[in-house]
C-alpha cells in the first residue's frame, strides 16, 4: 500500500471553483478560465509514494507545488479529488481525526524553520511531543536523540538565535524526526540556505534516509537539488503533472519539450549514478580455478588481470597475469593464493561526479559492488568518459 496517494486532486481559490473544476477537467489551460474570477493552483494531480521513498515535486514559482504539499497534510482541503495517507482517506476527516493523522503520521519542515525564538533548542526539537502530550522527560530524551542524529549534540539548551541558518535547519528537520512519525514533508527547506550549507544538508538527509527509512515528499523548485534527492521526482508545470520518473527517466526521455528545456542545465556529472555508466566484466574467475584457466581466460581477452568473485558474486578480490604465472610455476592447484584485495570499489548510487578521483587513481576498471560486497558491474574509465559524452549528446 503506498504511504501517500494523491488522486485527481484540484485546488481553485475563488467563489466559482466547481465551475473552474469542471472547465479544467476538460483540458482548459487555467489561463483560460480568468473570467470566472478563480486561481487555479492544482490541477487533475495524481500520484503514489511508497514506504521509504524520497519523492521529490519540483516545479518553478507558482507551479502550484506547495499548494500540493499542504494538502497532502490536510492544511488546505482540496476543491475535488482525494488525499489518503496509508490508506487512510484525509480529506473526509473530521478536525481531530485530521489533527491525530498530522500528529502521529506525519510531519513537516518548513522553509524558514518556524523555530520558537524564546525556547531553547531542545524544547523546539520536542515541540510536536509535546502537542502529542508526551510526557516531560520521555520528550526530551527523544528530542536529544533527534538532535544528536542532526549533528547537533551539545547544543540542546542554545537559543535558536545562537545558532546558524544551517543549524536552525537541523533544528526543524530534528523536530520531524523527534516526532517519528513515517512520513515526512518538506517545503523548500533547505531553499533559505547558503550553497555549501545546503549542500550538507543534502548530504544529511541522504545519510539519514539510509538508516532512518522514512517516506518523504520534498519540494524544491531547484532541479539539480530534486535530481541529487528524488528517487522518483514529479515535475509540475502551471498545476499540472508534466512529468514523474526517476532523474536519469526524466534526463533520457523527456515527456515533453518544456521537460527537455527545463533538464538542459543539469549537471549529469551529480545525477547520473555508477550504475548508469557501468558494463559487465569481461571475464571473472572463481577462487578454485587453476592458475593455468585464469591466465588462458586472461589471455583470450586481451586483459592482464581479472576479479575474483565467489558462487555468490561476492568480490574477493583481483589477480594479475604476473601473479597467476608465479602461481603456476609454484605448482598451486588453484588461484585463490593468489588473490589481492580490490583498493578501490563503488557503490551503484555513487554519482559519476565522485568517480573520477577513484578512476584516476586506478590502475583497472572500478568494480561496482552492492552493499554485500556482490559485484554489480565495472567501469572502465573509458565507459565513464563515453556514458558522458552520450548523455551530454542527448540534451
Amino acid at each position: 500500500m503506498p504511504a501517500v496517494r494523491a488522486e485527481n486532486l484540484y485546488k481553485v481559490f475563488g467563489r466559482r471553483a466547481a465551475a473552474a473544476v469542471e472547465a479544467l477537467s476538460d483540458g482548459r489551460h487555467r489561463d483560460e478560465i480568468a473570467d470566472l474570477g478563480v486561481t487555479a493552483a492544482v490541477i487533475d494531480t495524481s500520484f503514489e509514494v511508497e514506504p521509504g521513498e524520497i519523492f521529490v515535486v519540483m516545479g518553478l514559482s507558482g507551479s502550484g507545488k506547495s499548494t500540493l504539499i499542504r494538502m497532502l497534510n490536510g492544511l488546505l482541503p482540496p476543491t475535488s479529488g482525494t488525499v489518503e495517507i496509508d490508506g487512510t482517506d484525509i480529506t473526509g476527516l473530521k478536525k481531530a481525526e485530521l489533527r491525530k493523522v498530522r500528529s502521529e503520521k506525519v510531519s513537516m519542515v518548513f522553509q524558514h524553520f518556524a523555530l520558537f525564538p524564546h525556547r531553547p533548542v531542545v524544547e523546539n526539537a520536542a515541540y510536536a511531543l509535546e502537542v502529542r502530550g508526551v510526557p516531560r522527560e520521555e520528550r526530551r530524551a527523544k528530542a536529544l536523540e533527534a538532535l544528536e542524529l542532526v549533528g547537533l549534540k551539545d547544543w540542546e539548551d542554545k537559543l535558536p538565535g545562537q545558532l546558524s541558518g544551517g543549524m536552525q535547519q537541523r533544528v526543524g528537520l530534528a523536530r520531524a524526526l523527534a516526532a517519528d512519525t513515517d512520513i515526512i514533508l518538506m517545503d523548500e527547506a533547505f531553499s533559505a540556505l547558503d550553497p555549501l550549507i545546503r549542500r550538507d544538508m543534502q548530504t544529511q538527509l541522504l545519510e539519514l534516509q539510509a538508516s532512518l527509512g522514512k517516506t518523504i515528499v520534498f519540494i524544491t523548485h531547484d532541479l539539480n537539488e530534486a535530481m541529487r534527492l528524488g528517487d522518483r521526482i514529479c515535475v509540475l508545470r502551471d498545476g499540472r503533472v508534466a512529468q514523474i520518473g526517476t532523474a536519469q527517466e526524466i534526463l533520457d526521455h523527456p515527456a515533453n519539450d518544456y521537460v527537455a528545456t527545463f533538464t538542459e542545465d543539469v549537471d549529469r556529472t551529480r545525477v547520473l549514478t555508477a550504475s548508469s555508466v557501468m558494463v559487465p566484466a569481461a571475464h571473472s574467475a572463481a577462487p578454485t580455478d587453476t592458475p593455468r584457466a585464469v591466465l588462458r581466460a586472461m589471455r583470450e581477452q586481451g586483459s592482464d588481470f581479472c576479479f575474483v568473485l565467489d558462487s555468490d558474486e561476492h568480490l574477493l578480490g583481483a589477480v594479475s597475469a604476473d601473479d597467476a604465472e608465479a602461481a603456476q610455476k609454484d605448482g598451486a592447484s588453484d588461484i585463490a593464493e593468489a588473490v589481492k584485495p580490490v583498493d578501490e570499489t563503488t557503490a551503484p548510487s555513487t554519482v559519476v561526479a565522485d568517480l573520477f578521483a577513484a578512476a584516476a587513481r586506478s590502475e583497472r576498471p572500478l568494480a561496482v559492488v552492492d552493499a554485500d560486497a556482490r559485484m554489480l558491474g565495472v567501469i572502465p574509465r573509458a565507459a565513464l568518459l563515453d556514458g558522458l559524452a552520450m548523455e551530454g549528446s542527448s540534451s
